[in-house]
């Protein structure tokens, strides 16, 4: 039998774009699970059925989700585990008493968490702290599928300085991302609200395809999915998104040019030393599986 939730937009939950009203009103869900109710048109407002995540709602709307399946399989995992040290293979970009700068490689989880329940990186990382003696503290993140580089504190006085300076926006982000379509402008600069956080990046764009593109993105805040959510809000989603983006385009792309994953990399990053203060500037190549990728573009 069919579950319906209904709901009323008021002024205390007006967030004018359909999907940021429906991950306020549905915490217990995965955002791809909201993505997919929208997709597969389960989401109505005023009975009527809405697909694009950015229709705009108004106060006094109704909006109900009518789903037929088990709605359980919808919601977050509840069951998470405490983190335990493993050896696992990451290539070192830098080293020092106070750091360690690693070469995320793609498809691992941060830490563990709501039904993560294979080896984390976290757990790598405190491995490699126990044959070297130090305890490694995570300052920031990057996805399960995004690959390149990442910072870690081995001293908890240092990872509260770095916290301080990405909060500060003091810390020089670059990504390499492939986008669907090309953007309007060949240099952009996006800024949106987000349940009450600014959410800032600029952009160049580095190469054209026939129907994608290749971009390096500063980021200049740093809000989880940041990048893809900004891109697909302009209507050049990263190619492989399934979340924010294309499917029925990633889908094909996949097919023709050899992509397992997003097409997202932290290329480089520039900051201070928090103990000597000296300039430091990191960078990470392409990862072979996206170098493949663009080969396969420029050779089409």
């Amino acid at each position: 039998m069919p579950q319906k939730i209904s709901y009323v937009v008021n002024e205390d939950c007006n967030y004018n774009r359909l999907d940021k009203f429906l991950r306020h009103k549905l915490k217990d869900f995965k955002l791809s699970s909201i993505y997919k109710l929208l997709r597969t048109g389960c989401i109505r407002v005023n009975n009527k059925k809405i697909k694009d995540p950015a229709y705009r709602i108004e106060i006094g709307d109704s909006v109900s989700v009518e789903y037929s399946g088990k709605i359980e399989h919808l919601k977050r995992l509840r069951e998470s585990r405490e983190p335990v040290p493993h050896e696992i293979p990451f290539s070192i970009l830098y080293e020092d008493k106070e750091l360690l700068i690693i070469d995320k490689p793609p498809g691992i989880s941060m830490h563990p968490g709501k039904g993560v329940q294979v080896i984390t990186l976290i757990e790598g990382l405190m491995g490699y702290g126990n044959r070297k003696g130090f305890k490694p503290f995570l300052v920031h993140r990057l996805d399960k599928h995004t690959s390149g580089v990442l910072l870690v504190a081995k001293k908890l006085d240092n990872a509260r300085k770095l916290t301080a300076l990405f909060r500060n926006h003091e810390i020089d982000k670059y990504y390499l991302t492939l986008v669907k379509g090309h953007p309007f402008e060949e240099k952009g600069y996006l800024k949106q609200e987000v349940n009450g956080f600014t959410e800032e990046l600029s952009y160049n764009v580095k190469e054209l395809f026939d129907n994608s593109s290749l971009l390096t993105v500063r980021l200049l805040t740093g809000k989880k999915h940041q990048i893809r959510r900004q891109c697909a809000s302009i209507g050049h989603p990263v190619v492989g998104d399934d979340v924010y983006g294309d499917r029925d385009f990633n889908r094909k792309f996949k097919k023709e040019h050899g992509l397992r994953r997003y097409f997202l990399h932290c290329h480089k990053m520039s900051f201070k030393h928090p103990t000597s203060g000296k300039l430091f500037q990191i960078t990470s190549e392409l990862p072979e599986d996206l170098k493949r990728v663009l080969k396969s573009l420029r050779s089409s």
